[in-house]
Order: C-alpha cells, then sequence, then structure tokens
C-alpha cells in the first residue's frame, strides 16, 4: 500500500488532492491518504448545501463550504479533527464498510477505548458518533473514506450544521444528527493529534505495509488545477444540488416579511416578498434584482450594496433583509 503524505490544511485543495489520487494515480496499488482540513464544512455529494449549514455562523467564523465526491451526510472538520481515505483499485462495488472501518476499531481498542462500529458506516463510543464513513466506486477502484473526531470543537460542530429557522424544500438527502464526541477524553494516556495521527499511521503499516511517496511537482500543479477549476466554484459546492424551494421570514420594527425563494443550479430562479410592511417602491422591483444571481451570502451583499433598502421596506435595514434571504 502507498501512503501519499498531504500537509495542506485547505479542504479545497485537499478534496482535490483525494479526487486526483482516486481519478488519477490509483491504477496499481491502494492508496492510503491521512489528512486534515482547517475549520469547514464538507457536504455529501447528493445534498442541498443550503439545506445543512448554518449560513450565518458560517460567514461569520469564515468557515469553508465544500461538497466531496462521496455520498452521505453534511459532517464539519477542523484541526481536531483527522481524516483517512483507502483508495483500492480492482475493487468490487459491493465491499463491506468494515473492511475499512475495522482498522480504525482496532487502533482504538489497542488504545484502551472501547469502540465498534454501528449502523452502516458509522464508527462509535458509548453510543457516541466519532467517526462517520463515506464511500465513492468508479471505474473499478472504490474511495472509502472517514472521519475521526480526536479534539474537534464540538460546539463549532452543532453550530455549523445548525440551519437557521426557515421551510425548505428539496430532494437532497437529508443528514442524520447523531450524538457526537470526541476520542481524546477517553485516551488512557493524553496524546497530541500528531501523536495520534503517527499512532495510527504504525497501527495501519502493521496490517499492511505501507511505502512512502510524495506528488511530484507536475502531479500537485493537477491537484491544484483541479481545486481551482471544481472545488473553490459556486457551481459545484452549491449549483451541484437539486431544485430547492426555501421561505424565510422575520419581524422587524418596519414590520414582518416573508421572502420566498426558487433556487436552482445554485442561482435564484424566483423571488417573491410578503408582509405587512410599507414601501415607497413597487417591491416587484426589488424582486426583479435577484433573478440569476448566485445564491450566495456575497453575491446576495453585493447586489444590495447601492440599493435604499428602506424605499421597499420602511423602517428595515439592508443587513436585516440580507440574512433574511440568505
Amino acid at each position: 500500500m502507498i501512503y501519499l503524505r498531504n500537509d495542506s490544511k485547505d479542504p479545497h485543495y485537499n478534496l482535490a488532492f483525494e479526487e486526483y489520487v482516486f481519478r488519477d494515480f490509483c491504477k496499481d496499488d491502494p492508496v492510503l491518504l491521512l489528512w486534515q482540513n482547517e475549520p469547514s464544512v464538507i457536504i455529501g455529494r447528493h445534498q442541498n448545501t443550503v439545506e445543512e449549514i448554518n449560513s450565518d455562523f458560517i460567514s461569520a467564523g469564515s468557515i469553508h463550504v465544500v461538497r466531496r465526491i462521496t455520498g452521505g451526510g453534511a459532517v464539519y472538520h477542523d484541526l481536531g479533527n483527522l481524516n483517512y481515505s483507502f483508495l483500492i483499485p480492482k475493487a468490487k462495488a459491493d465491499l463491506d464498510f468494515r473492511a475499512f472501518t475495522t482498522p480504525l476499531v482496532s487502533a482504538l481498542q489497542n488504545l484502551g477505548i472501547q469502540a465498534e462500529q454501528t449502523g452502516r458506516n458509522d464508527v462509535t463510543i458509548e453510543g457516541k458518533k466519532i467517526s462517520g464513513n463515506a464511500q465513492h466506486y468508479q471505474n473499478g477502484i472504490l474511495l472509502h473514506h472517514g472521519t475521526i473526531l480526536f479534539d474537534s470543537d464540538l460546539d463549532c460542530v452543532k453550530q455549523a450544521l445548525r440551519v437557521k429557522p426557515g421551510k425548505i424544500e428539496s430532494k437532497g438527502i437529508k443528514s442524520v444528527r447523531s450524538r457526537v464526541a470526541n476520542i481524546r477524553p477517553y485516551l488512557k494516556r493524553d496524546m497530541t493529534i500528531e501523536a495520534f495521527k503517527a499512532y495510527l499511521l504504525e497501527a495501519f503499516s502493521q496490517r499492511e505495509d505501507l511505502r512512502y511517496y510524495q506528488l511530484s511537482d507536475l502531479e500537485e500543479k493537477e491537484v491544484r488545477r483541479l481545486a481551482d477549476g471544481k472545488y473553490r466554484t459556486h457551481r459545484w459546492n452549491y449549483g451541484y444540488a437539486p431544485k430547492c424551494s426555501l421561505t424565510r421570514s422575520g419581524y422587524f420594527e418596519g414590520g414582518f416579511v416573508e421572502i420566498r425563494l426558487d433556487v436552482e443550479a445554485g442561482k435564484i430562479a424566483n423571488m417573491k416578498v410578503f408582509g405587512d410592511y410599507f414601501s415607497l417602491r413597487d417591491t416587484r422591483e426589488f424582486e426583479q434584482m435577484f433573478i440569476g444571481l448566485d445564491y450566495s451570502r456575497q453575491a446576495v451583499s453585493h447586489r444590495l450594496e447601492g440599493v435604499c433598502v428602506s424605499e421597499f421596506f420602511k423602517g428595515i435595514t439592508r443587513k436585516q433583509i440580507e440574512r433574511l434571504i440568505f
């Protein structure tokens, strides 16, 4: 098995790195990756991003939002979380998750932690989830990857994945929220995440010999190209999702406002505004400003610049309307 070292903490680059290895590198030998992301929400391939994230919290914390190529639910990553990936060439499409979670469970048990696989794809300690796993199969190659909550900020895990109030309707796959825990408090003897990573690498190498390899400059250039062309784009992270309808409302000093949106391919396809507010201008003018706009906080904020919001919503601020839309 080849161990590919990757010290990047950028989730856009890291997910591109993983896909490049899956698509272009993993031909004859299995590959192992161990990697970390700075604070980010990683969205499952078939999910609707806006259904999974707390946009206010994520914007305030400058948290990345990136879609992955595997299915399953949204997860929160930070530097207290360790990710592992197994890439298996010439594989069968029906491999059991246990073939990949068992090495992790055994490594934890050797540390005196009573971990076990539960359900289809989780690893738990005392009924609390410490690892979620997902798979993707294509052209005879299987990608299995999972999270390992070692010392993550569990409050951020909850906040980032807590969708703000409002009605959202789509056919996207919804995440199932579970009680989560970190591994570190269960250790008999404390260690840093760097030491845990080294221990895990050693534990995996005892099951199969590892050969170390680092991508060449040309290979890394291809990873960066994939990161820029796909994983940093609004089209992939938000647009690759089912059509959805959103309804959000709020009571303000200037009255009640309800905004209904249809979002398709990551863009606002339709907007309707209702409420008991007062206005000096026809609200239909306001609605038309947003048709075709990327559905993102940055795009909405930019569109509202220079707009005299009080003419459309007397007594209501631009910021209040912006937060209502996204």
